[in-house]
């Protein structure tokens, strides 16, 4: 009997600890993917040229040589001194444009990134040849495995409490054939300590959904509307390479981005009326006519196949909009954009690989401040920047670490005042 009392314990600690560790490896195996989208998203894809090289087979391009890629990948200018011809190669290649430095990486993490490029290059070969299915039904993303953990440890509770009944109806079968009388047992729902625990457990789960829904009121992450016309950004930004400055005109001017207006369109869609290229779906998983999205621009545009375009009679589009600050956030898209040379994907996700557009990141105050913490100012032969004259001279002396870089934070982008107003 002692041994199955004590048995319900282990049981129980056993039980945990297969539970954490079933979580802990969840979160190895998605570290690489989080630090990829974090780090290298916004120019890069796995499979797919975007502002740099796709990455699929980057170990082998580099002769298989870590050591090389870590030191690339933490300064890649100060790695081009070494004279190495692969690196200057492919420095030239790309119009002796600049990879960002990323020191703070170590070389494990950059080891898991690595990891990751290889299990989503292979992943991609193996998958079905395009057209064959509806691209819908496999995203390329892992699998999410929450469900699973969830059953997992239902069923282990399940266990555990069966375990400890078990326990004590031996208990009391051993006390009656000793002649020990023992206590009727109280009905779980009379039990004070079982009701405890479930208030407990519900105090603490309440707080935690409070707490949740507290810190994510007033934030859309993941919102994802329906549009009048369904405009693809996977189609425009990514097949055909449309760049974004080209629809959003302000974005390197003033504040706002600006939504384009018909007029934009039609510089087009005058003489582009039908949709030829690959099949596109929506969210749903339904097949979207593309021909018949251009004639709802046409319905907007006023115009008439095969006549003069009268642009007076367009009138604007009435699309759903998806990022929105609160008014007491200022945020201005040239200072990052074009002072701060923050590449559009940072904020907005790999916005050429959208269908419809979505919400990418939170926008909360702390997303914001986490980046202006870790962004570097790109100083170099930025005008913008000059008027800071001790941090130029820091960093021509080594006061200021050039592999570290000045961050926003330094010159002053977490003050509260930068933002609101």
């Amino acid at each position: 009997m002692a041994f199955l009392k004590s048995l319900s314990i282990p049981t129980l600690i056993l039980s945990v600890v297969l539970l954490t560790g079933s979580f802990l490896n969840k979160v190895s195996a998605q570290d690489g993917k989080a630090l990829f989208s974090q780090n290298c998203a916004s120019c890069h894809a796995v499979n797919k040229r975007l502002t740099g090289p796709a990455l699929a087979g980057v170990e082998d391009r580099w002769g298989g040589d870590k050591t090389k890629l870590h030191a690339w990948i933490h300064n890649s200018a100060a790695f081009l001194k070494t004279g190495d011809a692969y690196a200057n190669n492919l420095y030239n290649e790309y119009n002796k444009t600049a990879m960002n430095l990323f020191p703070q990486l170590t070389d494990k993490e950059i080891d898991a990134i690595l990891g990751y490029i290889s299990t989503a290059a292979k992943a991609a070969s193996a998958a079905p040849a395009a057209g064959t299915a509806n691209p819908n039904d496999a995203k390329g993303e892992e699998s999410d495995n929450t469900l699973l953990f969830g059953i997992l440890t239902l069923v282990l509770a399940v266990i555990a409490l069966v375990l400890l009944q078990v326990n004590s109806n031996l208990k009391k079968l051993a006390d009656e054939k000793e002649g020990i009388r023992s206590a009727e047992p109280v009905p779980f729902w009379k039990n004070k300590a079982y009701i405890a625990i479930v208030v407990v457990i519900l105090f603490i789960s309440g707080g935690y959904m409070t707490t949740k829904g507290a810190i994510g009121l007033g934030r859309s992450q993941n919102y994802q509307p329906a549009q009048p016309i369904y405009y693809s950004h996977k189609v425009h930004a990514g097949v055909n390479q449309i760049n974004c400055q080209y629809c959003h005109i302000g974005v390197y001017q003033g504040k706002q981005a600006t939504i384009p207006s018909v007029n934009i369109c039609m510089n087009c869609h005058m003489a582009i009326n039908e949709y030829k290229g690959a099949k596109i779906y929506n969210e749903e998983g339904d097949e979207v006519n593309g021909t018949n999205e251009i004639k709802k621009l046409y319905k907007y545009a006023g115009f008439e196949e095969g006549k003069p375009w009268d642009a007076s009679k367009a009138k604007p589009i009435e699309w759903v909009r998806i990022h929105n600050l609160p008014d007491h956030v200022y945020f201005n898209h040239a200072q990052h954009v074009k002072a701060g040379q923050v590449a559009c994907q940072t904020c907005h996700g790999e916005i050429q690989k959208m269908g419809e557009v979505k919400q990418f990141a939170s926008l909360g105050m702390g997303w914001c401040v986490n980046c202006h913490r870790e962004t570097k100012v790109q100083f170099k032969d930025n005008g913008f920047y000059s008027i800071y004259e001790k941090y130029h001279a820091d960093l021509k002396s080594g006061k200021i670490d050039s592999t570290k870089g000045v961050t926003v934070e330094m010159i002053g982008g977490t003050e509260c005042q930068k933002c609101h107003y």
